[in-house]
């Protein structure tokens, strides 16, 4: 996979957030800017609207009733 292009943006922070971010990222070994890139996606995905995509591929099977039959009974 290709390098993403990233933006600058400014975030601001009060002072008991900031000391946890450097805590946090110096605790899991990673950038302040990486814990405030997952932060951001988590919000993005937890407020996503219902009838937005989530960003998950389609599937197929090739067999256009497999989905009739997956949802009959099984024996046994």
């Amino acid at each position: 996979m290709g390098v993403i292009p990233l933006k600058r943006t400014t975030v601001y922070l009060t002072a008991d957030d900031l000391r946890a971010l450097k805590a946090t990222a110096a605790r899991k070994g990673v950038s302040e800017a990486e814990l405030i890139r997952e932060g951001v996606r988590l919000a993005i995905a937890r407020n996503r609207a219902w009838h937005e995509p989530a960003g998950l591929p389609d599937l197929d099977s090739g067999d256009p009733t497999f989905a009739e039959r997956s949802n009959k009974p099984r024996k046994g």
